[in-house]
């Protein structure tokens, strides 16, 4: 069931927590009937184990840029898909084609006008709102505490946008912690405090470098540094 073939690459699924690639049909067949890694035989999860895998983007945006003409033949054959069982296509495979026909358009040297685009943009937006990020390049975190004065998360291994930034991982924190207010916490990258505007690509290209995934951070309460 590891991925192989170029099929499986397009549409590679990773089971979250062990960072392992696995094809998409190759691995919900097996989880079927058993809850463990296929690779590692580490359980996924006792009951749920479909619920803990997800999209790989990464591996799929290179696969897509090696294989010319893959991408535009797995979105057409979704899109075909659905409008054969006359459902509404999703909004994520909608902002594929959509991104997909502008780089092809500025490939060409067809690039439309300012106007034009905008007014597209406009059109497009509750479409991109759907989306929720989940198109975007995704990241892997492991949230610690490193302080007895705050509680460790339940579920401390989270996975979302590469552009969410440190801001919005302290809202999340201080919710899941019923803390009055997110200004109280730091969070750190290799015991170096993160700036509130910086994005998780950016610590994941600055700090973290050429470490293996997950992004481990760690948080505590907030220090006044005379």
């Amino acid at each position: 069931p590891i991925l192989s073939e170029t099929e499986n690459l397009s549409s590679g699924f990773i089971t979250i927590f062990l960072q392992h690639h696995v094809c998409r049909s190759c691995l919900v067949k097996y989880l079927e009937e058993n809850n463990t890694c296929p690779t590692c035989r580490i359980v996924i999860h006792q009951s749920h184990p479909l619920q803990y895998i997800g999209h790989d983007r990464t591996m799929q945006d290179i696969v897509y840029k090696l294989v010319p003409g893959l991408q535009e033949a797995e979105i057409k054959k979704q899109r075909e898909f659905y409008q054969k069982l006359g459902m509404e296509v999703p909004g994520d495979i909608k902002g594929e084609l959509c991104n997909m026909k502008t780089h092809l358009d500025q490939r060409n040297g067809d690039a439309k006008s300012e106007d034009t685009a905008n007014k597209e943009a406009g059109e497009e937006k509750p479409e991109e709102d759907n989306d929720y990020h989940r198109s975007d390049e995704q990241v892997s975190i492991c949230l610690e505490c490193n302080s007895s004065k705050l509680r460790g998360l339940k579920r401390k291994w989270i996975r979302c946008s590469a552009q969410a930034t440190v801001l919005h991982l302290k809202k999340f924190i201080a919710k899941k912690l019923n803390l009055t207010s997110f200004n109280e916490l730091d969070i750190l990258c290799n015991e170096e405090i993160l700036g509130k505007d910086h994005t998780l690509k950016f610590v994941v290209v600055t700090r973290w470098r050429f470490k293996k995934s997950p992004l481990l951070l760690h948080y505590r309460p907030k220090m006044d540094l005379l």
